[in-house]
This record gives C-alpha cells, structure tokens and sequence, in this order.
C-alpha cells in the first residue's frame, strides 16, 4: 500500500470501479488466457467475486516480500500447464492499460520473443512478456525486484503500444488526480 491510507491500491476508483476491475477487464479483453489475478488483501478478492469473467483470483500469501511475490504467485499458479509457454503481466494501478497492449506485447512471443516490454512515446511500462525459458530466473528474484530487473539482465524487445491506452500508474494521490484528469477527458469526448 505504497499509495498511503487503509484502502488497498487495487481498491482505489476511477470512474466508479477499483483500479483492479479495470485492469482485469482489460486483461479478460486481450482474449489472452488464462488470466491470473494475484491479490494480496481478502478485501481485493471479494471486489472480484463476480466481477472477475473468466479471471482467476489467486492470492498472495506473502505480499510483504515485495512485488516479486507476486510474479512468483503467478508463475507457480501456471507452470504446470505446459500449454503456457510465455506470461504477460499486467498490474492493478494501471487502471486504464487496454487490451491491445496485452494483445501486442502477448505477439512478440509468436515472433520469437522471450522477454518483451511495452512502450508508450519510446518509454518502457508494463505489460511486459516473460518467457517460460526465463521463469526459473523470475521464480530467484527477491524483494522488489520484478520483470525489470529480467530486461536489464537479457534485453527485450519493445512493443510499441501508444494509442492501446494510457500506461501512467498510481503511486501517489496527485497520481490519482492526474489518472482522474485523463479518465475524464476520455469519457466526456466519448
């Protein structure tokens, strides 16, 4: 709960709808499958509950070792299905990724890909794709290391993703109003 206060990030609204809706819908969008929601709050599972479409809710036993617990959560939850040969991660305070993002990054893969990041003007952001021949390595990260730390070590390739939707997160509450600003330019224009 980076953000500050006791509502789980995920929780935070835009537009009416946890962040994590959004995020989830998006994800459900991109036809990619499965979808994987990894929680780390009781109360961010039952915002889910019936929300979630084809999405399952996986939770997080131990969200206090930082943000590689979660990839690891993820990762386990599907490495026994060997039809999953590449994940693509997506993250709640992001409320407003689309699914194409998810779609074009998801397609690097089918070009030969194994670690490959989404770019908005030129700059990297998520969803990033991990290849199953990297999740060893994913499943040795610790603390706050994540999938970043994967495209320092090897490269990816970048996925120009602009005009799939707005890649800003939310940290802080003058990110809340900003992402609040966007959020309502793009539903009075609509």
């Amino acid at each position: 709960m980076r953000f500050g206060g006791e509502i789980p990030k995920p929780l935070l609204e835009l537009g009416g709808r946890p962040f994590v809706v959004h995020a989830v819908d998006a994800a459900v969008a991109s036809g990619l499958a499965p979808v994987l929601v990894v929680v780390a709050d009781d109360r961010t599972a039952a915002a889910l509950r019936g929300r979630a479409g084809n999405a399952t809710i996986v939770e997080n036993p131990a969200p206090e070792r930082g943000i590689s617990s979660s990839l690891h959560v993820a990762l386990r939850a599907v490495e026994a299905n060997e039809a999953v040969e590449a994940v693509v991660v997506g993250l709640a305070d992001q409320p407003l990724m689309g699914p194409d993002a998810y779609r074009r990054v998801a397609g690097a893969f089918d070009n030969g890909a194994q670690l490959a990041v989404a770019t908005y003007g030129g700059l990297r952001a998520n969803p990033v794709l991990i290849g199953r021949v990297h999740w060893d390595e994913a499943l040795a990260l610790a603390g706050d290391e994540g999938a970043r730390v994967l495209l320092r070590r090897h490269g990816a390739v970048e996925v120009p993703c602009d005009g799939t939707g707005e890649p800003a997160d939310v940290d802080t509450p003058q990110d809340l109003i900003a992402l609040e600003k966007v959020w309502r330019s793009r539903t009075t224009s609509e």
